[in-house]
């Protein structure tokens, strides 16, 4: 019972509070402490020799000091009130969960574009993704929304919630610092070449395993045997090590094709086509992509929520 209350009732309470709230922008969040951690790590570091050592030790450094930090306050809390823990880490899952505000994202993208026309599509295509959005057509600004969605279905939802059912709060926050370590470091230019590489492994390693999960989660809410083939077919043939599975996942739902060539900062980059059928994106399609989001962040509770029932009733 005090497995239930201590494990499952802050994600239940975390899930709905995502569900409600999504990311309020005028609301404080960890995440941006993390990132003026970063930050700062990164002006006192990231210059002369030895950046790949430096680098180093300043990711490794803010992963411990975060894992640490909410295990000792988690360790506090429970020992003085067991209210105030459950309290406190529903909180710090609903900030840890990303999937209402992911889906808001790329619905005002898409509302621009409707309303407001191409212009006003690339300029808010270009709040969520890395890539040059100034000569994109609508067809492009689509197909980068859904892109980006697949790969933080994985990053936003499904890898912190295997990380807070693996290791609980703390394990869930380090990842989170993870990810935003390499969404701010992770790069492969001249500034961040080997100050972010650690980071940047470390994202590929603990993303191994969330990556794939979200892509057979997907085509199972979806049931859709074309994504299951394509996971297989494509999953490999992304840049990243991760990114390519649920974008397959994906590409096989909708029968679209994602990749082709993207400016990032002026340099071309031509990424594998991942999907078979060119074909035009519909604006009303984000709503089955929103269906597929939603649906895999419940599985991905539901499984949590069937595993340590599983281990309590084994316990008894």
């Amino acid at each position: 019972m005090e497995q239930i209350e201590l494990i499952i009732l802050p994600l239940i309470i975390g899930y709905i509070l995502d569900l409600i709230l999504g990311d309020p922008r005028n609301f404080p969040h960890p995440i941006v402490g993390f990132g003026n951690m970063i930050s700062l790590g990164t002006e006192k570091l990231n210059h002369g020799k030895h950046r790949l050592l430096k680098g180093a030790f300043m990711s490794l450094s803010l992963i411990l000091l975060i894992y640490s930090s909410f295990y000792f306050l988690s360790l506090l809390l429970l020992g003085w009130e067991k209210w105030a823990f459950i309290l406190f880490t529903s909180v710090f899952v609903f900030y840890g969960l990303a999937n209402r505000s992911l889906l808001q994202e790329g619905y005002e993208v898409f509302k621009e574009l409707e309303e407001k026309g191409l212009e006003a599509g690339r300029k808010r295509l270009s709040w969520i993704v890395g890539r040059d959005t100034k000569g994109l057509s609508e067809q492009e600004i689509r197909l980068a929304v859904f892109e980006t969605l697949s790969e933080n279905l994985s990053d936003g939802v499904v890898a912190p919630l295997f990380f807070y059912a693996v290791g609980g709060l703390p394990a869930m926050m380090a990842y989170k610092m993870i990810n935003t370590l390499d969404s701010m470091i992770g790069y492969k230019n001249e500034k961040y070449l080997y100050f972010g590489r650690v980071a940047a492994r470390i994202d590929d390693a603990v993303n191994f395993i969330p990556a794939r999960i979200t892509a057979f989660l997907m085509v199972l809410v979806s049931l859709s045997y074309r994504g299951f083939i394509f996971i297989f077919r494509y999953g490999r043939s992304h840049i990243s090590p991760n990114s390519g599975y649920p974008e397959s996942a994906l590409a096989g739902i909708l029968n679209c094709r994602f990749g082709g060539a993207h400016d990032y900062g002026g340099k071309m980059v031509e990424k594998p086509y991942i999907g078979e059928l060119d074909r035009k994106i519909e604006n009303s399609e984000i709503k089955r992509l929103a269906y597929i989001n939603h649906a895999v962040c419940l599985a991905t509770i539901v499984l949590i929520l069937a595993f340590y029932l599983g281990i309590n009733l084994l316990v008894k």
